[in-house]
């Protein structure tokens, strides 16, 4: 690891040649932003890397460490920042070169704000321009930081209670800082007057605070969130300027949408116009459930927005891995989301010009639906077995499950209370039958044993966390046999105890241990 910090202090050097305390914060940043998105083994990977760095500079107090400590007093985390304070000090008081930039980095005022976006809601881009106020008359060093929201690819959704509100945010995908502040905000302008698709507004700073936080901390707790291979860099940058902009905004807010709102939802679409000319209804009944499922669920909580990018995703992306369809929810799904853009369309004020796109996605989605959605059966699986190990029909869950527990088919004959078991019978998701299950693919193992093998089928049923069946991918990949991966599981599992953010540093240890000899 002092090889590593070594390497970023080589990089800190070139803190002592750069005059302005944007290109100053701008170097740290990036140093900062070397190991985000990663995962430590122990802890937080801010604490672990990070607070060892400034340790580790302190130690070195060479003029580009104390550098690099005073724009990490600005830019680190609050434990990275106190740190590096004193360690700067400590420095100061022996006698190190202050960088001549020291008395002026991070003292930024924010300014104005501005956010452009599509009409669809996919994305915009949150502009706030700021500078730092000089006495003397010099240059203000004044700077836009341009963040791009995503909301249409949000990454990973985290599991939340039944009735919590989704997040009315989405990803920050990327960031940049432009000095050319009336260029930027122009191009902004003529696009917004020219594109009926385009908006562009000045906001209140402290909406933009309460967006940007919101979303950065959305951003932060996703695991392998969709983001640029740049925004790395800039996250220690973000997170500073979205401190300074003021406090008190809100993000609005959009309805929880329950059971009995959605069904509402529901009856009002089949009951429209534009579902009129839907011949199986039946068929687009379910279908309509899942559009609204997945607004609602993977959609911050936006079940009536529509988008092309949205539409695609829904139909090429999510419903092919996610939902068990029947032959007739295949064929009328694509038709009930087209009649789903235009009644919601048309309710959420959409541009006729914006409905024509989304349909115009639609109908080139459409075509390549058959061939992204895969039957269960086309692979050769019985389907009372496919139905058993999807009650609830998440198809996602379909090869987990079926590694949880293959054995479901055949009748085995055992000693003692069992006799002679159909497993066409049992059924996986019921916790007895699971236990029976188990017990026929272990026979005569301890109580011990067979509890262990319980609680790993019940999480990888679940899904929970969804870096266990991933691991368990991994390690089948590299050449493991399916026991041994389950027996490998399981040791992480109880040397993790309760702990779920150490059973998951444990498995993405796991999961890149070398292959058997």
């Amino acid at each position: 690891m002092a090889a590593i910090f070594d390497g970023m202090l080589r990089h800190a050097r070139e803190l002592l040649a750069v005059r302005s305390p944007l290109d100053a914060e701008l170097i740290v940043s990036e140093i900062l932003g070397s190991w985000w998105g990663q995962r430590a083994v122990d802890g937080d990977v801010e604490e672990v890397v990070g607070e060892a760095l400034v340790a580790h500079s302190g130690r070195v107090g060479s003029p580009a460490a104390l550098a690099l400590l005073t724009g990490v007093t600005c830019l680190g985390t609050r434990g990275q920042a106190a740190r590096a304070e004193r360690a700067a000090l400590e420095l100061m008081d022996l006698g190190v070169a202050r960088p001549i930039w020291s008395d002026r980095v991070g003292m930024v005022e924010p300014r104005e704000c501005y956010v452009s976006r599509d009409v669809y809601g996919d994305q915009e881009s949150v502009i706030c321009v700021f500078e730092y106020p000089r006495g003397d008359g010099g240059a203000s060093d004044r700077h836009a930081l341009v963040v791009l929201v995503d909301r249409a690819r949000p990454g990973v959704v985290g599991t939340r209670l039944p009735g919590e509100r989704p997040p009315a945010c989405g990803t920050l995908r990327d960031a940049w800082v432009s000095s050319r502040i009336d260029r930027l905000l122009d191009h902004c302008r003529n696009e917004a007057a020219t594109n009926p698709l385009m908006r562009f507004e000045e906001v209140e700073p402290r909406d933009a605070r309460a967006l940007l936080q919101r979303c950065l901390d959305h951003t932060n707790e996703t695991p392998d969130a969709t983001v640029d291979d740049s925004f790395g860099s800039y996250h220690a940058f973000v997170r500073h300027r979205v401190r300074a902009l003021p406090t008190g905004g809100r993000v609005p807010q959009p309805a929880v949408h329950g059971a009995d709102r959605r069904a509402d939802l529901a009856v009002r679409f089949l009951a429209s116009d534009e579902a009129g000319g839907l011949s199986d209804t039946a068929a687009a009944s379910r279908c309509v459930d899942r559009i609204i499922d997945y607004g609602c669920t993977h959609d911050f909580g936006r079940p009536l927005r529509v988008s092309p990018v949205k539409c695609e995703m829904f139909l090429l992306d999510w419903l092919p891995r996610k939902v068990l369809l029947s032959q007739a929810e295949q064929e009328a799904v694509p038709h009930v989301l087209a009649a789903w853009v235009r009644w919601a369309g048309h309710r959420t004020g959409l541009p006729d010009a914006a409905i024509r796109a989304t349909l115009d996605a639609v109908w080139d989605a459409t075509a390549k639906f058959p061939d992204a959605y895969r039957d269960p059966s086309s692979f050769g699986l019985d389907r009372d077995i496919v139905d058993r190990l999807l009650p609830d029909g998440d198809l996602e869950a379909l090869p987990r499950r079926a590694f949880a527990m293959p054995f479901l088919s055949g009748r085995h004959r055992v000693s003692g209370r069992h006799g002679t078991i159909d497993l066409s019978v049992l059924d996986p998701s019921d916790p007895a039958d699971r236990r029976i299950l188990l017990e026929l693919e272990h026979p005569g193992a301890p109580e011990e044993h067979l509890e262990a093998h319980e609680r790993l089928a019940e999480r990888l049923w679940q899904g929970d966390p969804p870096q266990l069946w991933e691991t368990a991918q991994a390690l089948l990949d590299v050449g493991y046999e399916r026991h041994e991966v389950m027996h490998r599981l399981i040791a992480v599992m109880d040397r993790s105890g309760h702990d779920p953010r150490a059973f998951r540093a444990s498995l993405h240890v796991l999961r890149h241990e070398p292959p058997p000899g």
